[in-house]
């Protein structure tokens, strides 16, 4: 394969940070340089992205994170994953005649994570001031930020409802009642008050005292005038939504002031030299694992990695993970997983040896421990979406071709619905966070707070005897999944990406060309990829497509005629549209320092890594 790459690798030794947008790169590279630590730069980064990628995630949303402290030797994950409201059951659903919960509007709302979980790891790990880590996100909310266009094609393609029925929406996004142009400097004021007034009331409760300040700033939120705003907008407000009718929302003040990020262990699986840690089975983090144990049966390395051979494998070892995330994922609190055995040495042979020579066009979920898997109604989704009303977008975030479509046809190169920002600082410090959710396009800003909250539980099953079913106080099984991995059993890489249900075959893909094949970060992002369609949609409407698989255009000829040959229903996509990795990793140096390195996403021109 060809070694050229758009940009370098980046390599130093002070600090180093790759995200999805350049925005938020440079403002965690300069917490670094202020003498800020990897969990600092991180919060910081983070929020930025809530302001300038609106349109993939914003306050009302969640983040799961993965953090390595080098004081305490540890890593651990922190769950942003918020949880069903209280009201939200089956039943209620049921009586409204849904067969599934929409995909926009106020019904698929759980309690906004992200704020708990950012404000979780600046507490307890951070050295920075809530002032100091919003100041950033604040400056640009306040003084303005460039409009990537994408932010543009997700106002556009929503305009129409904005005006007519969201507007709230209306007010924010639509200044002079008109579609903002790309590259011209936006402002979210309302945003801005909103964080100033949280600062302001903060330190006002917490004194000077760093954490207090934090503590208050959680209880603000959560029990405060934000928590009471959203209660009042969620039980009063009645929004259209692909119902085509007018619904009122499900969350609630104690939804939110019984909610709290919570830290986990990370789950994990060997693979040759290296220990890949991803979330629990509240994500679809153990998917990723799976496919490695699976894999690990394959000898890949005897094959390149742009062949025939390795792309079908790793296509049908996917097709078996997804198989067994819709099965046998969910909410730990709530559903027994048989994840031991699913990541086993024994049940990784067992899943390999179903792999055949031609491309599987079942979905084949497995049985582990013996059990019998119960599946959902496959055809539901095409049911569902036929009588819906989809005018104005369905479940993941709505993008429009900007006008003059001449000028723009030929730059749809992906549909996204995430963030990604990974950060190791130089005394070790690493951070993986995927932020997303609270999408501008997804459910109206509330008045008060200048931001919308998420949709997240379109990602359940209203049906009895899933896994992924809803339930009061129960987390959906987010596809949201950041990674880390030890090499040698030593701390050494940060690593994630948008993409919904790709993003564990994206960063897979990336992974193997890395850990395999010895390409560094930035070879292993840009090099040729594709992704799988094999599963029920994990947003609304959960239709189910099989055996499609869609590369770039930049893969061998001979590799696309030879997957045809085995029957995959073959896409040939756009030369760079296909996946958005962050990578950041560490490996000793000389004199007791660390040589630092970062890999960042050419696709779509805004990803991007620096450091020093």
């Amino acid at each position: 394969m060809d070694s050229f790459t758009t940009r370098p690798e980046i390599v130093g030794t002070f600090g180093v940070v790759s995200s999805t947008h350049w925005l938020a790169s440079q403002t965690a590279m300069s917490i670094l340089e202020r003498g800020g630590n990897a969990f600092d730069a991180a919060v910081a980064g983070g929020f930025v992205l809530q302001v300038v990628e609106p349109h993939l995630n914003g306050p009302g949303g969640e983040v799961p994170l993965m953090l390595w402290s080098e004081k305490e030797q540890r890593m651990r994950v922190i769950c942003g994953q918020g949880c069903a409201p209280a009201l939200a059951t089956p039943e209620y659903f049921r009586k409204k005649g849904l067969g599934l919960i929409p995909g926009i509007g106020l019904l698929p709302a759980t309690v906004p994570g992200a704020w708990g979980a950012w404000m979780t790891m600046l507490r307890d790990y951070g050295s920075m001031s809530l002032a100091e880590v919003l100041a950033p996100a604040i400056g640009y909310a306040e003084k303005g930020f460039p409009l990537v266009p994408r932010v543009v094609q997700a106002i556009t393609a929503v305009q129409d409802l904005f005006r007519s029925e969201w507007h709230s929406s209306r007010d924010v996004w639509l200044p002079k009642d008109k579609v903002p142009a790309p590259g011209s400097l936006f402002q979210s004021t309302a945003l801005a008050k909103t964080y100033r007034k949280i600062i302001e009331q903060a330190e006002t409760q917490g004194g000077t005292d760093r954490v207090k300040q934090i503590e208050a700033a959680l209880d603000i939120w959560y029990r405060g005038f934000v928590a009471r705003a959203i209660d009042d907008y969620y039980t009063y407000a009645e929004i259209r939504d692909t119902t085509g009718e007018r619904n009122k929302g499900l969350l609630r003040y104690d939804d939110l002031a019984n909610w709290q990020a919570t830290y986990d262990e990370p789950i994990t699986v060997e693979f040759g030299r290296y220990t890949v840690a991803k979330c629990g089975v509240w994500s679809q983090g153990a998917t990723f694992l799976q496919q490695l144990t699976i894999l690990r049966n394959a000898e890949l390395q005897k094959h390149a990695p742009d062949s025939f051979e390795f792309v079908h494998h790793v296509a049908e070892a996917a097709k078996l993970a997804l198989a067994d995330r819709m099965v046998w994922l969910g909410d730990p609190d709530f559903v027994d997983v048989p994840l031991a055995t699913m990541l086993s040495t024994d049940y990784g042979k067992q899943r390999f040896a179903q792999i055949a020579a031609l491309a599987s066009k079942d979905l084949r979920p497995g049985q582990p421990d013996g059990r019998q898997p119960a599946m959902p109604d496959l055809e539901l989704g095409e049911r569902i979406l036929a009588i819906s009303d989809t005018r104005y977008g369905i479940g993941e975030p709505t993008f429009a071709a900007l006008p003059p479509v001449r000028e723009w046809a030929d730059k749809e190169i992906f549909v996204g619905d995430t963030c990604h920002l990974s950060v190791i600082d130089q005394q070790g410090n690493m951070v993986s966070s995927t932020p997303s959710g609270g999408w501008l396009s997804s459910s109206p800003v509330i008045p008060e707070l200048g931001f919308s909250i998420n949709t997240r539980l379109q990602m359940t099953w209203i049906d009895e005897g899933l896994a992924s079913q809803l339930q009061p106080g129960k987390r959906p099984t987010t596809t949201l999944s950041p990674s880390m991995a030890l090499r040698d059993g030593k701390p050494y890489m940060a690593f994630g990406t948008p993409g919904g249900d790709q993003q564990d075959q994206w960063t897979l893909i990336f992974f193997l060309r890395h850990a395999l094949y010895g390409m560094n970060l930035q070879e292993a992002i840009e090099a040729p990829s594709w992704h799988l369609d094999h599963y029920p949609s994990s947003f609304w409407p959960r239709t189910t497509t099989l055996n499609k698989i869609t590369l770039e255009a930049r893969m061998p000829e001979a590799t696309i005629a030879q997957l045809k040959q085995a029957g995959h229903d073959v896409k040939v996509g756009a030369a760079w549209s296909e996946g958005r990795i962050s990578a950041c990793t560490r490996e000793p140096g000389l004199n007791g320092q660390l040589l630092l390195r970062a890999g960042a996403n050419p696709r779509g021109m805004q990803g991007y890594a620096v450091g020093r």
